[in-house]
C-alpha cells in the first residue's frame, strides 16, 4: 500500500512538471512538492495508527462519565448521538472529495490539471497529519459518549476517544477552501469569487453542524477543524504563487513629519 501511494506521488508530480506552468499562477517543484507530499502521507497513516492504538474506556469508566465534567462552553451539546446527522456528514464528506474536478470546467485550470492535482494531493496530506496527529496526541471523549441511551461497547470503543479535533469538518473545510482559492487565483476579474468564497464558508459549517449533532464532536472540536482545513487549503496555494503574482511586498519610505523639520522612514507592505 504504502508503495502504490508513492508511486502515485512521483506519478503527479512527473505529470506537473511536463506542462509549461506558464499560465499558472503557481509554481511547483519536484524537488521540494514530492517529499512534503510524501512524509504528509506517511505521518497521517502513522497518526491514523496511534489514533487506533488509544486506550479506549472500561466499562465503569464509561457508566461514570457526567455531562457536568464538560466544560460550560461546550456541555450543551454532550450526549447528542443522531445517526441520521452522522450519515449525511459521512455523504457530504465523501462528496466534496471530486468537487476540486469542477474547476476542470475552467479552460486554464484544466490545462494545468497535473499541478491542481499535485498541489490538491499536498494540501490534503497535509490536513491529514495536522488531524491525525493532533488526534492522536490529545485524546477526547466524543460527546455521545454521554448519552445514557447509547450502548456501552459504543462508549469503550477506542475510537470514542477521538472528539479532538473534528476530521470531517477540518477535511472539508480543506477541499471548499482549496477549490475557493484555486478559482480565485485563476480568475481574479470573476464576479463569481465572492459566491465561491461563501460556498466555502457554508460547507464545512454545514458539515461541522451534524458531526456535532451525530455526537461526534463538541463545538470546540468543530471550530479548531474548521480553522485548521480553512488555513491550510488557503496557505498551500499561496504559498506556491509566482513571485511577481503573490501581490506581497514590503518596502522602506522617507516621509516628511508634520509640524516637525525632520524626516522618518517608514515601512509599507501590500498585498
Amino acid at each position: 500500500m504504502k508503495r502504490r501511494l508513492f508511486t502515485l506521488v512521483i506519478s503527479l508530480f512527473t505529470i506537473t512538471q511536463t506542462f509549461a506552468q506558464s499560465s499558472s499562477p503557481y509554481k511547483t517543484s519536484f524537488k521540494v512538492d514530492a517529499p512534503i507530499t510524501a512524509v504528509g502521507m506517511g505521518l497521517s497513516g502513522l497518526g491514523l495508527y496511534l489514533m487506533q492504538e488509544k486506550d479506549p474506556f472500561t466499562e465503569d469508566e464509561a457508566m461514570n462519565l457526567r455531562k457536568s465534567d464538560v466544560n460550560s462552553f461546550d456541555r450543551f451539546s454532550a450526549g447528542n448521538h443522531s445517526s441520521s446527522a452522522k450519515k449525511v456528514s459521512d455523504v457530504m464528506l465523501y462528496g466534496s472529495l471530486a468537487a476540486p474536478a469542477l474547476l476542470l470546467f475552467d479552460s486554464d485550470i484544466n490545462d494545468n490539471t497535473g499541478q491542481v492535482l499535485a498541489l490538491y494531493l499536498e494540501t490534503m496530506s497535509i490536513t491529514g497529519t495536522l488531524f491525525t496527529m493532533g488526534s492522536a496526541a490529545f485524546p477526547r471523549a466524543r460527546p455521545l459518549t454521554y448519552s445514557p441511551e447509547v450502548e456501552i461497547g459504543e462508549k469503550t470503543r477506542a475510537n470514542s476517544q477521538n472528539s479532538f479535533f473534528a476530521g470531517h469538518t477540518a477535511a472539508v473545510s480543506t477541499i471548499s477552501f482549496f477549490t475557493a482559492k484555486v478559482f480565485h487565483d485563476y480568475n481574479p476579474d470573476s464576479p463569481a469569487r465572492p459566491f465561491v468564497w461563501a460556498g466555502a464558508a457554508l460547507v464545512p459549517a454545514a458539515v461541522g453542524y451534524l458531526r456535532l449533532e451525530a455526537g461526534k464532536h463538541f463545538l470546540s472540536d468543530n471550530l479548531v477543524g474548521y480553522g485548521v482545513g480553512a488555513a491550510v487549503g488557503i496557505l498551500v496555494p499561496q504559498l506556491h504563487k509566482k513571485s511577481n503574482q503573490t501581490g506581497f511586498s514590503v518596502s522602506p519610505s522617507v516621509i516628511r513629519v508634520l509640524g516637525q523639520n525632520q524626516d522618518a522612514v517608514s515601512f509599507q507592505y501590500k498585498f
